[in-house]
């Protein structure tokens, strides 16, 4: 029995970094499910029934749980509640831009200019903190862009739909750099399940104008299943890990979601070709560049 306690401590040890693996997973797991959704409802639609079983199944538990970090210093309700309306903001505007970008380019532009957050992450951290990351992480970052690329086959042709993605891209960057900061203060599960209220109250006013489609048994799986998983579950799991680690290691990190997504296709008969495997190849070593001197310190 005592050669588990070793493996026990480790598995702690490398618990953020294993989190946030476990929410690239769940993202890309759930991308075939939403995209069948999306032939049955709006994107505003499925976005606001996705927040709300996410929030409705997280609410008690942020109610219980309470608001305040337990251990941090400082922190008002006041603060509280202008972080949740900033994060929820930010993040609502993101999923927006990439629907809307969605509409006027292809899934493998929009795919790839999306994973552009990580070079956003990388320069609004480095603006904000003065500080430039280690030359491995930037490294990594480069891996990571090269990687996606190779992985969707981007032709980066610029047009309406791409500049609306890239919105989508920046705003991702600035919700993952506002995750950071705000998991220092305040508790992930109430953070979360106050920012999916937000995504809610922002995505109401839009139904009227967007439509909200056939609201199918299909739909309603879709929006439950990524609503409790994807949305509940992963954002309280990732906030918790960017606890522990910073916002351009996370953003090189949540690159893997593209891969599991490429693994998920191919268990259901898509196939990406050599380059698209060769660019999941590079995505994992820019992982690998991203941790190696965290994995050798520790």
């Amino acid at each position: 029995m005592e050669p588990a306690a070793p493996a026990g401590r480790t598995l702690r040890r490398f618990s953020p970094e294993l989190a946030l693996v476990a929410v690239t997973v769940t993202y890309g797991a759930t991308f075939t499910i939403t995209q069948d959704a999306l032939h049955d409802v709006t994107p505003v639609g499925l976005i606001a029934l996705r927040f709300a079983f996410g929030a409705a199944a997280l609410g008690p538990f942020a109610l219980r749980r309470g608001w305040r970090l337990r251990g941090a210093t400082g922190g008002r309700r006041r603060d509280f509640m202008i972080a949740v309306a900033a994060f929820g903001i930010v993040g609502f505007a993101g999923f927006v831009l990439q629907n809307a970008g969605l509409q006027y380019t292809t899934t493998s532009n929009s795919a790839f200019i999306t994973g552009l957050f990580v070079v956003f992450t990388t320069l609004i951290e480095t603006v904000v903190t003065r500080r430039r990351p280690p030359p491995n992480v930037l490294v990594a970052v480069a891996l990571a862009v090269v990687g996606l690329y190779l992985l969707s086959d981007a032709s980066l042709a610029f047009g309406r739909g791409e500049f609306l993605t890239l919105g989508c891209a920046f705003m991702f960057g600035l919700w993952i750099f506002l995750g950071g900061r705000y998991a220092h203060r305040f508790d992930p599960v109430a953070l979360t399940a106050a920012q999916l209220v937000v995504f809610v109250g922002l995505a109401l006013p839009l139904l009227p104008a967007a439509g909200l489609g056939d609201v199918t048994a299909r739909v309603l799986a879709a929006a439950a299943l990524t609503g409790v998983l994807a949305s509940a579950g992963a954002f309280s799991a990732q906030l918790w890990a960017q606890r522990f680690v910073e916002p351009t290691r996370a953003a090189v990190i949540l690159e893997f979601e593209p891969v599991v997504a490429g693994v998920i296709g191919y268990a259901i008969g898509e196939r990406l070709g050599w380059v698209g495997y060769l660019g999941a190849l590079v995505i994992l070593a820019g992982m690998f560049v991203a941790e190696a001197p965290f994995l050798k310190r520790r």
